[in-house]
């Protein structure tokens, strides 16, 4: 039987709790509130987590990405592929170090990208391939490798980093996929660089926030690689705020004229207890998941795969396609749950159909398949301050919309 009492679903409010609360004010009251122990100890945390040696906090993913093109020497008249169906930031920092940005195709049905459409986009010029792990599932690496082996010929070094991997450099953005395994690794050990998000709708929250990790199998000195992420992220100078609080050690160098996207301690001691709670939140979120496939999928509705026996997401999103629906009737459908009160969103408007990306002469006739998939897809609230009787209001509400706009199989 439906609710008929209007219940307030917010998309995706974060999971905070006293711990957290209690964790920054123990922060504020050190003194200590820019980069300085908790973000390291957070650091570590993270990389224990993943399973690896090092991990490097920053203000964002965008950040983190944008800093790994940086240090690989990635720049003008090279080239780097990414989805057409992802969020502005996958592509814009590629723009941003002034690179070419080459946008690929989906796979028909399929929110990750067409491997095949990838392989013929790859030329001389290309130095990296930004795969996005989307809604918090792991793409298909194996495939992503093995095309980029094939290509090695093509490969034209251009930094000495470049030189040691000999091949095109794999950068997740794994915005959406902390804590998602696939075939026995966890995200992260995967894509050489891989960079997470931990914005304010993200599983794991600082408010702002982000992080990078690289796999220990990489052939770079890691404390090099390390010692560049702090200076990229401030400024280039030679010491960080805490290096400089030692006896007689205020003086310090600046390395080249970098950049200022730092985490600080406030954010990382909310990661920090996050962290400990994190097993438990995706562990919620795959059962809010599957309430929605049982009660969903067999209406006709197609979603993500989120669980297989290779393949474990982080539950970041619940991404539905409705069957013989256009972008009209889906915004009514949006419109039609707001007014019970629940709050759904889109994921995501292919980048060719914004006015930056169109300006930079793509086209959304030319990704087809990216176009189908945004069209008739609505994502729907997914976060763990659900209650099963909310999922249970939130399925019952969407079901009465969309047989009142006569959407078949209902």
């Amino acid at each position: 039987m439906i609710n008929t009492n209007i219940r307030n679903i917010p998309f995706s409010p974060p999971d905070i709790k006293e711990s957290e609360i209690s964790e920054v004010i123990k922060t504020l009251e050190s003194g200590w509130i820019t980069t300085g122990p908790k973000t390291k100890e957070f650091e570590g945390e993270i990389a224990k987590y993943v399973g690896l040696r090092k991990a490097v906090c920053l203000n964002s993913a965008t950040a983190a990405m944008e800093l790994t093109l940086r240090i690989l020497g990635i720049g003008p008249g090279d080239e780097v592929i990414t989805s057409a169906y992802t969020y502005t930031a996958s592509a814009s920092v590629i723009d941003h170090v002034g690179a070419k940005i080459v946008l690929v195709d989906t796979a028909p049905d399929s929110y990750e990208m067409d491997y095949f459409e990838l392989e013929k986009a790859i030329t001389p010029n290309t130095k990296a391939i930004i795969s996005v792990d989307i809604a918090g599932k792991i793409c298909d690496y194996q495939t992503i490798y093995k095309i980029i082996d094939s290509k090695r010929d093509l490969f034209r070094a251009n930094s000495f980093v470049q030189e040691e991997f000999g091949r095109i450099i794999v950068i997740a953005d794994a915005a959406h996929a902390f804590g998602a395994k696939w075939n026995n690794l966890k995200c992260g050990q995967i894509a050489d660089f891989t960079c997470f998000s931990f914005h304010a709708v993200k599983n794991l929250t600082t408010a702002e926030g982000g992080a990078v990790v690289w796999r220990n199998e990489i052939n770079l000195d890691e404390e090099w690689l390390y010692r560049q992420y702090m200076l990229y992220s401030l400024h280039g100078q030679s010491k960080d705020a805490l290096n400089k609080t030692q006896i007689g050690s205020w003086e310090y160098d600046i390395v080249y004229p970098a950049y200022k996207c730092n985490m600080t301690d406030i954010t990382a001691s909310i990661g920090i207890i996050q962290l400990k709670r994190y097993d438990s939140l995706i562990k919620r979120r795959r059962e809010i998941i599957e309430l929605y496939d049982k009660h969903l999928i067999p209406l006709g509705m197609n979603s993500i795969n989120h669980y297989n026996e290779n393949s474990n997401s982080s539950g970041h999103l619940y991404l539905l396609r409705i069957p013989g629906i256009n972008e009209e009737i889906r915004n009514r459908i949006i419109v039609s749950m707001a007014e019970k009160g629940i709050v759904c969103n889109v994921h995501y408007k292919p980048l060719p159909m914004f006015t930056a990306y169109k300006k930079l002469g793509f086209n959304i006739e030319d990704y087809p398949c990216a176009y189908n998939q945004y069209v008739n897809e609505i994502t729907l609230p997914l976060h763990t301050l659900l209650t099963d009787l909310d999922v249970m209001y939130v399925i019952d509400n969407f079901k009465m919309v969309i047989n009142s706009i006569g959407v078949k199989n209902v």
